[in-house]
């Protein structure tokens, strides 16, 4: 790949490149929804499309950029983007393209890019969610250190979709709105001991105990998370309600009246997907109730995303993966005596949750380097929120809080 600091141009184009440019232009041609300028190293602009639709402009400072594309897809265009080699005035723009057109963009994936797709395989193999290698897929995320964290999640640490009130509401108001939003749903109450699986910075089990009365254990396997949490229960006084673990969720024992797991379970693995649910199921009591906030996939593309590595898999979640609907239904169903009672889709929100995020991060970004992020992470983690707002924007992807009860679940009260 080039290096960043050398992506100069040269005057035309290699043979080899000149192949990759031809090739990846005709597989943008053929995208039926909107359209891009390129901008290219020797001047040239070529317009594709209906470039109105998104706006989206491509300044290529090296032409490998097209070889990249070629070879690697949507990640060697990540890769590039990563080195420098190219920019945009408008980087969502370019990403809620590429979103727009993700079932035409299987054309591209084809070709010269599958022959790089046995080597991405086996490196994703050896990220499997094992015990062992859930903690390293975990460390190599969560515990970059919470310092940095803090410079663009909100002041509770939710680095999960808030839900926005209204129009008007800020990222503190829309995390705090979430977090009593779930509690409602699981209808908690004093007395209540609640099991949280994946603990975060804390912000769930402190709103729980603080609001709700309710005593909580929660567990995480990020060293970094639960020396958090556990400050935080302190500094609140809430050591008698709050239990923080550093436990793999399949170690977990006891039954619990209402179990939650925000975003958790896109670090499951779909192999081990079958087992989790098994957890999930004997930690709760037959009359309680469950939550999962989970980012899905479509069902229609969740074998396919499934099995591809991707920029997100490669680089920013090791063991990844993203469920859909009606794999977590069946989960369900195969797995536990839960039946599903509420479906909500809340995907709209993080779309606005990951810009708030993102502008928070840009501004940040002088005290990002200044904790030893280099110029390659920072252009790594831009593209990554911006690749997730315009995923969720375009609803390539959403998120969902799925609600279920165990077999002798009976609500205190019915709605006329």
């Amino acid at each position: 790949m080039m290096d960043g600091e050398k992506a100069l141009a040269t005057p035309r184009p290699s043979w080899i490149q000149g192949v990759a440019r031809k090739q990846v232009q005709a597989h943008l041609a053929k995208l039926p929804h909107g359209g891009v300028t390129l901008r290219e190293p020797d001047g040239e602009v070529v317009v594709i499309g209906d470039a109105g639709r998104f706006g989206a402009d491509i300044d290529i400072h090296h032409w490998d950029t097209y070889r990249a594309m070629m070879t690697g897809g949507a990640l060697g265009a990540a890769e590039a983007y990563m080195a420098g080699a190219w920019d945009s005035p408008d980087l969502l723009a370019v990403i809620r393209y590429f979103a727009a057109n993700v079932e035409a963009m299987r054309a591209l994936e084809g070709g010269a890019a599958l022959l790089a797709r046995p080597a991405l395989k086996v490196l994703h193999t050896l990220n499997r969610n094992s015990p062992a290698g859930s903690r390293r897929n975990i460390a190599a995320h969560y515990d970059l250190g919470n310092d940095f964290f803090a410079l663009f999640l909100d002041r509770s640490m939710m680095y999960s979709s808030a839900v926005y009130p209204d129009a008007d509401a800020d990222l503190e108001t829309a995390s705090e709105y979430k977090l009593e939003r779930i509690c409602q749903r699981l209808e908690l109450a004093p007395g209540q001991h609640l099991l949280e699986i994946g603990t975060g910075w804390g912000g769930l089990a402190l709103h729980a105990a603080r609001h709700h009365g309710v005593r909580v254990t929660t567990t995480t396997i990020s060293r970094e998370q639960a020396r958090y949490a556990r400050e935080q229960v302190r500094a609140a006084g809430l050591e008698d309600r709050i239990e923080v673990l550093e436990q793999d969720y399949r170690d977990l024992r006891g039954r619990y009246d209402r179990v939650v797991s925000v975003e958790m379970i896109e670090a499951v693995g779909h192999q081990y997907l079958d087992g989790y649910f098994r957890v999930l199921g004997e930690r709760l009591k037959p009359d309680g109730l469950l939550l999962l906030q989970a980012i899905t996939v479509p069902d229609q593309r969740y074998a396919y995303a499934r099995d591809r590595v991707d920029f997100i898999k490669r680089y920013i979640f090791p063991g990844g993966f993203l469920p859909s609907v009606s794999v977590m239904c069946q989960g369900l169903r195969d797995n536990t005596a839960l039946t599903p009672l509420r479906l909500e889709d809340i995907g709209e929100h993080y779309g606005r949750t990951l810009a708030d995020w993102r502008e928070r991060f840009l501004r940040a970004l002088p005290r990002i380097r200044e904790l030893g992020f280099d110029q390659r992470f920072c252009r790594m983690w831009d593209y990554y929120l911006c690749y997730c707002q315009g995923a969720f924007m375009e609803r390539a992807i959403s998120t969902v809080h799925l609600l279920a009860a165990g077999p002798d679940y009976r609500p205190a009260e019915r709605l006329v």
